[in-house]
């Protein structure tokens, strides 16, 4: 496994929207593998393979957020089904490095992708799995976690970051 450079913003890669994988490859595995092992060693929550330069729809998530798993789950190209409820909750980015807000997100997410077997798998969860689940597809769509805050905050956040608030 080897670690890989997590892009921050305002990388212009974070802003492409990731490609369709196409099938599982050694290529698929490997990066797999390493985006979770860059993922752990940052105290991450989730990665999107564009955070780490490869614009496809691959993410890792520490499922650990889930008191039920105890693994870290890849998901290729994913995509939520259905969502339920809404709450408000502190969200970080490792591509926004120390900077951290509070987001409204759906409380539970239906989520469908393929594994790294290429099975098809779909994934029923709430809380904070459900919304590292959705960051990280926002990821996969070009978005940030900053891009849901009010007009106002975003603001802030500029002043913030041209300043080295980061």
């Amino acid at each position: 496994m080897a670690l890989i450079e997590i892009r921050t913003f305002p990388d212009p890669i974070l802003r492409k929207l990731a490609k369709p994988v196409e099938s599982v490859t050694g290529e698929i595995l490997k990066l797999s593998e390493d985006m979770i092992e860059t993922m752990r060693l940052a105290n991450g929550a989730g990665l999107a393979a564009n955070q780490v330069g490869f614009p496809i729809r691959l993410i890792t998530i520490d499922g650990r957020l889930n008191k039920q798993e105890n693994r870290y789950i890849v998901l290729i190209n994913p995509v939520i089904v259905e969502t339920d409820s809404e709450e408000v909750a502190e969200e970080g980015c490792l591509s926004v490095p120390k900077f951290y807000e509070y987001v409204k997100r759906a409380k539970k997410v239906f989520a469908r992708g393929v594994d790294l077997e290429g099975e098809t798998i779909e994934l029923e969860c709430e809380g904070q799995l459900a919304r590292a689940i959705q960051h990280e597809i926002d990821h996969l769509n070009g978005m940030l976690f900053i891009d849901h805050l009010s007009p106002v905050k975003k603001d802030l956040f500029k002043k913030k970051y041209r300043k080295g608030g980061r």
